[in-house]
């Protein structure tokens, strides 16, 4: 099984809890491990054959602009369903950082592992 990482992703959205939270766009930072085999993409050097980095860095980009969350634990659970539908995503674990939150604290956030790893191939391509 392999990985594609997606490392300190920077997003800006509305969240957090508080009224002047909701009239505000804050960062997040994101780290994204997601499991595939690239295998068939190594060998024919294909980018349709594995997972495209810069597509799911889009796509997180734009759903970060359209959200409106309070918490960070919704964020991440909607993209990371989001992303496992849209990309064929079967195993996946983020990280969402919210940087600032708390004054003592470089960032604090969550981190959720979604998806079985049983469900992608180790069988040769």
């Amino acid at each position: 099984m392999d990985r594609v990482l997606i490392e300190a992703l920077v997003v800006e959205t509305v969240i957090g809890v508080y009224d002047w939270e909701r009239t505000i766009r804050q960062r997040l930072v994101m780290d994204l491990e997601m499991a595939t085999d690239i295998r068939a993409a190594a060998a024919d050097d294909d980018l349709t054959h594995t997972l495209d980095y810069a597509a799911i860095s889009a796509r997180i980009q734009t759903f970060a602009e359209e959200s409106h969350f309070e918490l960070v634990e919704t964020f991440a659970e909607r993209l990371a369903a989001l992303l496992r539908e849209e990309f064929g995503i079967p195993w996946l674990t983020m990280t969402v950082r919210k940087p600032g939150a708390v004054p003592e604290a470089a960032a604090v956030g969550v981190r959720i592992v979604r998806g079985s790893l049983e469900t992608v191939s180790d069988a040769p391509a």
